[in-house]
């Protein structure tokens, strides 16, 4: 038997005691789970139930554990091997995969949902979805190699170029791993906004960001650093917030969405084709977990600054009543298994 956290319906989140899983089936590996991180779509799941497809079902899909057992077929991986889990369930048959392109698969469900996911002390995947990495990381680092992925993957759709000033709005994981990455090479001005004061502060001080009223653009007097401002992140999923971006934005400007959103955008077209600008969706990632992975050594410093709690897989129910109501001060709740 093992714990693990499952969510039954909308609002019923409960860590029980269940069985481990078997013998993992041909090309499957079974993993002992060493850190999960708690998303905004976790919180997002457990509200409203918009994606629960099966009941119950063990929740989370950011994290790290240990290979303890292979299925058949399986030569990639050997026991003892330290992976990181990939969160998109895809299939690898439609033409989508066949293109590389699992982010679209036909057949797209997210691990945690479709299947059982990370709040437990074991797990099992199929090994498409796994990616090594370094033994000697912490796993609270490792666990955070998704949500990177996700953040670099709006960097990477921005395509803001060598130097231009990028406005960043929502400053929780993705939008501090945007600007984390962004700010990295030190070549372009990074500026973050966010209503929580108390964490728009954190992700500037770790990633060297300029922290700017929203509602104050393009009149607030730290733009004098980021004139022209063409190139902007959505990281809130709030259609007012998008609709501000859009009136901030010079013409030739692109809006990278990227947050879980809530609502219609009510927009006249003439302002896209007029202005020139551009709206780019962020689904998920492409190929970008591989990367994100690379990085998690460099980046170690930083990212466990932006790790506010770690708790017991027991804590796990307290923490998505904290997160929802606000409560927490930093930007990652972190789920490390051996607290027990």
């Amino acid at each position: 038997m093992m714990k693990a956290a499952r969510l039954h319906a909308a609002g019923d989140l409960r860590v029980e005691d269940v069985p481990s899983p078997g013998e993992p089936a041909p090309g499957w590996v079974r993993l002992r789970v060493t850190a999960a991180g708690i998303c905004g779509s976790d919180l997002h799941n457990f509200r409203t139930g918009q994606w629960i497809s099966r009941a119950p079902s063990v929740a989370g899909h950011e994290f790290a554990g240990e290979v303890i057992a292979v299925g058949a077929g399986v030569s990639q991986f050997a026991l003892g091997d330290r992976v990181v889990a990939d969160s998109r369930f895809w299939c690898g048959e439609c033409p989508a995969c066949r293109a590389g392109l699992h982010n679209f698969c036909a057949r797209l469900g997210f691990v945690g949902e479709v299947c059982d996911g990370g709040f437990a002390e074991e797990t099992q995947l199929p090994a498409r979805l796994l990616v090594r990495h370094d033994a000697a990381l912490d796993p609270a680092i490792a666990a955070m190699a998704e949500p990177l992925a996700v953040a670099l993957h709006a960097v990477r759709r921005l395509a803001a170029p060598a130097g231009a000033p990028v406005l960043i709005a929502g400053c929780g994981p993705i939008g501090g791993l945007a600007a984390l990455l962004l700010s990295r090479p030190g070549e372009r001005p990074v500026l973050v906004a966010d209503r929580n004061a108390a964490r728009a502060e954190l992700v500037a001080k770790v990633s060297g960001a300029t922290v700017v009223d929203l509602d104050a653009l393009p009149c607030d007097p730290n733009l004098r650093h980021a004139p022209n401002l063409r190139h902007a992140i959505d990281a809130t999923g709030s259609v007012a917030v998008m609709a501000r971006l859009l009136d901030v934005l010079a013409g030739g400007g692109t809006l990278a969405l990227v947050g879980i959103s809530h609502g219609r955008l009510d927009l006249d077209p003439n302002l896209l084709v007029e202005r020139e600008i551009a709206l780019v969706g962020c689904h998920a990632f492409a190929d970008e977990l591989a990367p994100a992975v690379a990085m998690l050594g460099d980046l170690a410093p930083a990212l466990s600054r932006f790790v506010s709690d770690e708790i017991a897989i027991g804590e796990i129910p307290a923490a998505y009543q904290r997160l929802i109501a606000g409560a927490s001060g930093g930007l990652k709740t972190i789920v490390r298994m051996e607290r027990g």
